[in-house]
């Protein structure tokens, strides 16, 4: 299991990579760009070259992209849509030069629509943003049902990756936040374990390519997307820890994103913790 949590990419990816080693990841996650803007990043050669030397090196091993949060492929204005498309494909190409695990992406809204037609849209801009990019896999994150955000269900990804067209690289990032506050059973281990099982019979397990760990605000079922510090939320340590200790998750990244102990992102205390998380959830798998 690569642990780690989210951090600034400000002043480049070599300075991204050593944020992480200050907070003792095994792994990083970024934003390719603003994450509330449309304006496209790309990087240094010089500073992608050496990044992928420290990412061979470690001790981070791996770096995930997150998408900025305006793309919705599922809209049906013209403008949007297009930025949307513009956006996504270019960090899918930004993750092809870095080598990254792959760049999660919320995967849109119905904004008003009909659900089934603005599945299809998602389809038709996973299609095309692939078949602009090479490598990198593109995961997919469950949401937690807000203002008709698609993503919902593990049907409404499964749904979503079919119409994609099946392609190998698209993957899915579950994110406990989502599933609590969409009112996944994510609580126990057992409760966890039974979800997972769900998941891996309706999407498949050769398609989850990172886990988000983060504590909720909100109550159960509440389909507010509101992220605490690990263990201080509505989930509690049992829950967070069972994410910490599931054994299908081992060999992923296994982010944090924040807010932190500290109130700002994920720091090295929060790292700490989800490193004790893992030790409880461990011991109450028996396997500590």
């Amino acid at each position: 299991m690569l642990i780690g949590g989210h951090v600034s990419p400000a002043g480049g990816l070599v300075k991204a990579f050593h944020r992480g080693v200050e907070r003792d990841c095994d792994s990083i996650q970024i934003f390719n760009q603003s994450p509330r803007a449309w304006r496209l990043v790309n990087y240094r050669p010089d500073d992608v070259a050496e990044f992928r030397e420290l990412i061979a090196a470690g001790p981070v091993r791996a770096i995930v992209l997150h998408a900025v949060y305006l793309i919705n492929p599922a809209s049906k204005d013209e403008v949007i849509r297009q930025k949307s498309l513009d956006a996504l494909a270019h960090a899918l190409q930004v993750g092809d030069q870095m080598g990254a695990h792959g760049v999660v992406v919320h995967p849109g809204s119905q904004a008003g629509e009909p659900l089934e037609e603005s599945i299809d849209r998602v389809g038709d801009a996973i299609r095309h943003v692939l078949a602009e990019s090479e490598r990198c896999p593109l995961l997919l994150e469950n949401t937690a049902g807000a203002g008709g955000t698609i993503g919902r269900s593990f049907e409404e990804l499964a749904r979503l990756i079919e119409l994609g067209g099946g392609d190998s690289r698209i993957g899915i990032c579950l994110d406990s936040c989502h599933m609590f506050a969409m009112g996944f059973e994510v609580r126990t281990t057992e409760e966890l374990s039974a979800t997972i099982d769900r998941y891996v019979e309706i999407v498949g397990a050769e398609r989850l390519g990172c886990i988000h760990v983060n504590d909720s605000k909100a109550p159960f079922g509440s389909k507010r997307d509101r992220h605490a510090p690990l263990g201080d939320g509505e989930m509690g340590r049992e829950a967070c820890a069972a994410f910490y200790s599931e054994p299908r998750f081992e060999g992923l990244p296994v982010i944090f994103e924040g807010p932190g102990l500290e109130g700002r992102g994920a720091g090295l205390v929060d790292i700490k913790v989800a490193r004790e998380l893992r030790e409880e959830g461990l011991r109450a798998r028996g396997l500590g």
